[in-house]
């Protein structure tokens, strides 16, 4: 049987069959090479974040990735928009350093995590993850590594990418700038960037504050001609051809494919995602620093009890690293940080990521054929 067709100028912009592309969640977990194949060879864009990837390790991501498939894929990472007081003139300080600043100029904030640790019993399992300075020197050598090895897409899902475009028209990478709001956008038009995704409210993780409906015509209208990709809420065919409706060229999925079974993400966390509610996502500082959608677990409510508001990205992140590995280890999942949209209201079952696709593009032809039979025009 012929697969159906289901082509914008995207598909030739990415050189893919489908316009889907999958967002490029944070953490080997949520975006591991074995997912980003199967998207990209179920005719879709795989992409995957590496923000917190030093630079050989993204290096053996991107080329466990091709060892997958011969399609075309992405990587997306979080640039930062400030470094912060934790690095200087590109030199990262010691993990000790960083422990030590945030203790001395964050008292209370190191005081109610502690009080976390000891809460939620995680003495015992105690651990500490790695840190590092981050900012723009780590993000500038994970750049050039995606340029080096040809990357076919890379998308900026924070900050401003102009400094490394001309570098990346140069390696024949493409540009995509996520943003949430009409003014973010009108700036990654200045970056020169290739495509732009307008993220609603709805979508999990870093997101704004206006909902995808009213927000991708806008982007359509201000950005054009440049490509518009719609996020935020969409999990189902449906989705996917109301994005299209909207002026949207192609979507970008994250929580959908939260529930593939290619998705390495813990069992606590996926089931999170298949058994809550929309309303069980919530949008929230706690783990990051930066507003995400992510599930309410026990954590998140005791920063909303607590009163405190946690720190400005990345230093919330690492205060909250050390909490996050101890629950890990302790294997209490369900107190991580689980980013995910309030389209997990519409998902039910884990499937394996290629039938994901399919089912998208199978409903988006059926309900846009559909539209032709139930609506009279003239």
């Amino acid at each position: 049987m012929a697969r159906p067709t289901l082509h914008t100028d995207l598909c030739d912009i990415f050189g893919i069959e489908y316009p889907i592309c999958l967002a490029g969640m944070g953490g080997i977990n949520f975006t591991p090479p074995e997912l980003v194949a199967a998207v990209s060879e179920a005719g879709g864009l795989g992409v995957f974040g590496a923000t917190g990837d030093e630079p050989e390790e993204l290096r053996k991501r991107i080329r466990r990735v091709r060892e997958l498939t011969d399609k075309p894929f992405g990587v997306d990472l979080l640039l930062p928009v400030v470094t912060g007081s934790l690095e200087s003139d590109g030199v990262q300080v010691q993990p000790e350093a960083i422990r030590a600043t945030l203790k001395r100029e964050y008292p209370r904030h190191s005081e109610f995590v502690e009080s976390l640790i000891g809460e939620f019993g995680l003495d015992e399992h105690r651990t500490q993850r790695k840190l590092g300075g981050g900012g723009i020197a780590l993000a500038r050598k994970q750049v050039e590594v995606i340029l080096e090895e040809k990357v076919p897409v890379f998308a900026a899902a924070l900050g401003d990418p102009a400094w490394m475009v001309p570098d990346a028209r140069d390696a024949g990478t493409k540009v995509m700038g996520l943003v949430g709001n009409v003014r973010n956008a009108a700036r990654q038009v200045k970056a020169g960037v290739d495509v732009v995704v307008a993220q609603g409210t709805e979508a999990g993780g870093h997101t704004g504050r206006i909902a995808t409906m009213p927000l991708v015509p806008q982007i359509v209208e201000a950005v054009k001609p440049l490509p518009v990709v719609a996020a935020g809420g969409i999990a189902t065919g449906r989705g996917v051809a109301a994005a299209l409706a909207l002026g949207a060229q192609g979507v970008w999925l994250g929580t959908a494919f939260l529930t593939a079974t290619e998705s390495q993400i813990f069992g606590s966390q996926q089931r999170a995602v298949l058994d809550g509610r929309s309303e069980d996502f919530v949008i929230s500082r706690s783990y990051t620093g930066k507003t995400a959608r992510q599930h309410r677990n026990p954590i998140v409510q005791a920063w909303e009890n607590a009163g405190l508001d946690p720190l400005p990205m990345p230093l919330q992140g690492m205060l909250m690293s050390d909490l996050s590995a101890s629950a890990e280890k302790a294997g209490r999942h369900d107190l991580m940080f689980t980013p995910a949209g309030q389209a997990s209201g519409l998902l039910d079952e884990s499937r394996p990521a290629a039938d994901i696709m399919a089912s998208l593009v199978d409903e988006a032809v059926s309900v846009l054929d559909d539209l032709h039979s139930r609506i009279s025009i003239s």
